[in-house]
């Protein structure tokens, strides 16, 4: 099976509604150790994106993944932006222009996205940052040739929820030291429901 142009759309829209749904969860867990706007910022993002999708064209997952990079790149304040951003130009520049993409291939670019993550983040794993669901997560998907989407979802819900734990090394959340353990990480909250509609749509498809 194939991950294609529209699946990937309608991973981006139920991103888009799952974001307005938790966007005050989102922001309390960034009250807590953040600026507290991060889910606001996230819901405003996706929205715009999802206003472009409602009437733009696409033929190939590389050139949505691009677009809706350069959306959040835009539209997105705070950190969050620039990184998720970055994440979807990176994966949408590994993808060659053809309208479906293997699992492998999806794969692969989601490492581009996950490299530009760290690049443009200067993070690493236990950071308390999205790092510490995004590293697991393509480890998973890159170590498993045939993914229990289940087990997937359960992974980067344990690392989302093992960013409590941590002291943050890495934003405004650094700045509270150990203040900051105790915490879900709010980026790391965001990278797991962004994980967690990606296997939805994959299910879908049995990729």
């Amino acid at each position: 099976m194939a991950f294609t142009v529209d699946e990937a759309k309608l991973w981006l829209i139920n991103l888009n509604k799952i974001y307005q749904q938790e966007k005050m969860y989102l922001s309390e867990l960034d009250q807590a150790i953040g600026d507290g706007d991060h889910g606001i910022n996230m819901a405003r993002g996706f929205n715009e994106l999802n206003k472009k999708l409602e009437t733009a064209e696409y033929h190939t997952t590389a050139d949505l993944f691009k677009d809706a990079g350069m959306v959040l790149l835009s539209k997105v304040g705070g950190a969050s932006g620039p990184l998720y951003g970055t994440a979807f130009i990176k994966a949408g520049g590994a993808l060659k222009d053809k309208e479906e993409v293997t699992k492998e291939e999806l794969a692969a670019a989601l490492f581009e996205s996950l490299e530009g993550l760290k690049l443009r983040g200067k993070a690493r794993l236990e950071d308390k940052t999205m790092l510490d669901v995004w590293i697991p997560a393509i480890e998973f998907l890159q170590n498993h040739p045939k993914v229990d989407w289940d087990e997937f979802k359960k992974l980067v819900k344990e690392k989302m929820e093992g960013t409590k734990k941590l002291e943050a090394k890495k934003g405004r959340a650094s700045y509270l030291g150990i203040r900051s353990v105790g915490h879900i990480d709010p980026g790391a909250a965001s990278s797991y429901l962004l994980f967690v509609e990606l296997a939805r749509v994959c299910e879908g498809v049995g990729l």
